[in-house]
């Protein structure tokens, strides 16, 4: 059993392999917050304290006793209303005017497996893995009921967390404001680790103190966005990658969120997880729901390193599904940076041929093959095949690549509409936009209105009939612009970006049962959906548009405090680079891709020498040699790309029995009489004997770990280094 409830206490403890979370249910009803953090034993009340606090509401329940103040108590799920000053995780208005919502315990249900959200992403486990905790609360006046769900995986030391919102008064309320999880700490001093970013270059790693007043950060642009990842650390102010408290906040959604953290008058700490509350003015007729999505949540002891491996086993054994949520990938070649808008079919079967002469396993045909598609101002919609430009049918051009012994993958971009198209032109109220003004632009597209069902089965029926005509393994799935017109004719503005939200996953959902075998990869304009619920339908996601090797080193390094390998595309790309100009060596750009567990290639063959062919023929083996080292293994973060004149990482097997290491020199000195630089290594068995195959060296574990693994001082410039390690039996 990993849920407790002690009736006699009214305490309700949630244990995993080496945590606890602990809140209860006092003598009016409220759910206080108690504890968590690393597994205890007993009841943590004892901490709860009271006092005057002067300006400090009391409820009315506790009558004349000033000591008893909302305002100063740790609790499970804050309301507006209640006489606590502090940022709250739901306000309602109600009917009469007001925003208040007072919630009182009502009952709980404890049952073996882990609970699902209708039309939403959330983690997945086997009875025998999972235990769900529902606990209901109401508000007796408004008719208000709240159901709080969490689900405990034992094993993985995760725990979950997601609230249902229903409407059961006699009036319509209004949803201003809803997270999924907050958690109250009594005491300490915290740092935030966030990522931010902006369009090819997303998720830079920043940390700053949680100091007396609020910070935010979050999304209104309708996704998860490049500017700030759903995903979060509240760490102790010494915590490290190796050593120290932290907790992990994960959301489980692809829209707009917002996330708060509050340090108090009295030093307790707040944080939490949720929907943005400016775009969300949610009505509930009677009857009806809101489901938030869904937070993750984790806590270590042992610093960042160990944190982050607990989401990666998470979000690829409970998260990803379908073949390949575990299966290696195809190698692939991408057209995009290779011709762009420039092909045709005997163009696409020139790259397939030089795939299959690499031993490159797919061709993937992006941008640039439907409707009238020549550039990116027109043909969103459409989504017909262009067969004139093409010469052929796209079921010849598919099996003339098959009989190649190649792969077909193709681009598109559902979500989205051009005023020039045929779409747009029958039917542009299909279009997010707001009647009387001019649409907002973003890439020269507007955005359709995924909230509402005929526009999604239209476009659905047309996706399905491209892919329909021949052997299509692989689908990049594109959004290239944020919302910025909230309006629909079918909803309030309040409503549209969550619905459009939810109308996404739906479509998704319905594209996974028709195609089961084919691997989706998600992209927005790059990384500007990475986040968990997109891997939910999506097992990989193009990290960003940013191809550059060095640029990569650090948004693949914040991309890993949360989420695996397995889940990043990652490609060699030409250089000079052609969103930077740096030119890097073709051995550095193959390491640094094959970080991601999508691995491939963005470049024109027809323009490389023959020994650089030779040297992508041998990076497509070694890939493939440790793509399920890769895929599977534990993953450690050696150096900051930030901080460390080399950028250094290494994958472990379950077993601690191989490794591979890869190292990239990022600040380099000028010549030969520099320092040498150490890389200690984590992850091995301390008292195993580990042999480097390509140079016969052999090292004990305990000596990799603690004194390193001295990289080459050697002239050049970004310089890369790849170790394969294996224990010696």
């Amino acid at each position: 059993m990993a849920i407790y409830y002690h009736s006699s206490s009214h305490i309700f403890t949630l244990d995993t392999k080496n945590t606890t979370y602990q809140m209860k249910v006092d003598d009016y009803g409220f759910l206080l917050h108690l504890y968590y953090g690393a597994r205890i034993t007993g009841s943590m009340d004892y901490l709860l304290t009271y006092m005057d606090r002067g300006f400090s509401g009391n409820p009315a329940d506790a009558g004349g006793d000033r000591t008893y103040s909302m305002d100063a108590l740790p609790q499970e799920y804050p309301t507006m209303g209640t006489g606590d000053y502090r940022s709250t995780a739901l306000v309602i208005h109600n009917g009469d005017g007001s925003d208040c919502c007072d919630l009182r315990y009502v009952s709980h249900e404890i049952r073996a497996g882990k609970y699902d959200l209708k039309g939403l992403p959330a983690v997945y486990a086997g009875e025998e893995e999972a235990q769900t905790l529902e606990i209901l609360l109401e508000d007796h006046v408004s008719g208000v009921r709240v159901q709080l769900l969490y689900g405990v995986l034992e094993a993985e030391d995760i725990i979950t967390r997601s609230v249902k919102i229903t409407n059961l008064g006699s009036e319509d309320v209004i949803v201003e404001k809803a997270a999924g999880a907050c958690l109250d700490f009594l005491a300490g001093s915290y740092d935030l680790l966030s990522f931010y970013g902006r369009h090819a270059m997303e998720r830079s790693f920043q940390r700053r103190e949680i100091a007396h007043g609020s910070f935010s950060i979050g999304s209104r642009r309708g996704t998860s966005s490049h500017q700030y990842n759903p995903a979060v650390i509240i760490a102790d102010r010494a915590a490290t990658e190796d050593r120290g408290a932290c907790y992990g906040m994960m959301f489980v959604y692809s829209g707009s969120f917002l996330f708060e953290a509050e340090k108090d008058q009295f030093d307790q700490t707040r944080v939490m997880m949720g929907l943005q509350r400016d775009l969300l003015h949610y009505t509930l007729e009677r009857g009806e729901v809101l489901t938030v999505p869904e937070t993750v949540l984790c806590y270590s002891d042992r610093g960042f390193g160990e944190l982050s491996g607990h989401y990666h086993r998470c979000i690829r054994n409970h998260i990803c599904r379908g073949k390949y949520g575990q299966a290696l990938r195809p190698v692939l070649l991408n057209s995009w940076e290779a011709v762009y808008f420039d092909f045709d079919g005997d163009k696409i079967c020139k790259l397939a041929a030089d795939a299959a002469s690499l031993g490159i396993d797919m061709v993937v045909m992006d941008d640039g093959w439907f409707g009238k598609r020549e550039d990116d101002n027109s043909g969103l919609g459409d989504w017909q095949v262009n067969e004139k430009k093409l010469g052929c049918t796209l079921g010849d051009l598919i099996r003339r690549i098959n009989r190649l012994g190649v792969k077909f993958g193709i681009w598109i971009e559902p979500e989205m509409i051009s005023e020039d198209s045929e779409l747009y032109r029958e039917h542009p109220d299909w279009a997010i936009q707001i009647p009387g003004r001019k649409p907002v632009h973003g890439r020269n597209q507007l955005v359709l209105d995924f909230s509402r069902a005929e526009i999604r089965e239209h476009i659905f029926r047309q996706i399905c009939s491209v892919l329909d005509q021949g052997n299509v393994e692989y689908v990049k799935w594109d959004m290239n612009r944020s919302i910025s017109d909230f309006y629909s004719q079918e909803r309030s503005a309040g409503k549209v970006t969550h619905d459009y939200v939810l109308g996404v996953y739906e479509f998704l959902e319905r594209l996974i049962e028709r195609y089961p075998d084919m691997l989706i990869e998600g992209c927005s304009g790059g990384g500007g959906r990475f986040d968990a619920g997109m891997l939910y339908y999506t097992p990989q996601i193009w990290c960003s548009d940013n191809t550059d090797a060095l640029d990569r080193l650090k948004i693949q390094y914040g991309t890993s405090f949360f989420y695996p390998a397995s889940s990043v595309g990652a490609h060699v790309s030409a250089v000079p680079n052609h969103q930077t100009g740096r030119s890097v060596s073709l051995h550095t750009r193959g390491v640094v891709a094959m970080a991601g567990g999508g691995f491939g290639y963005e470049l024109d063959p027809d323009q490389m020498t023959e020994a650089e062919k030779e040297e992508v023929r041998e990076q497509v083996r070694a890939y493939k040699k440790y793509a399920q080292l890769t895929l599977t293994g534990d993953y450690y973060r050696l150096s900051s790309p930030f901080d460390d004149v080399y950028t250094a990482w290494m994958f472990v097997s379950a077993d601690g029995g191989s490794a591979l290491v890869s190292a990239v020199m990022t600040m380099q000195s000028s010549n030969l009489n520099m320092p040498v630089s150490y890389v200690r290594l984590k992850g091995l068995k301390r008292d195993a004997l580990y042999e480097d195959k390509e140079s016969g060296r052999c090292y004990y574990g305990n000596a990799l770990m603690e004194a390193g693994l001295p990289l080459p001082a050697e002239l050049g410039e970004y310089l890369s280094y790849q170790i394969a390690l294996t224990e010696r039996l």
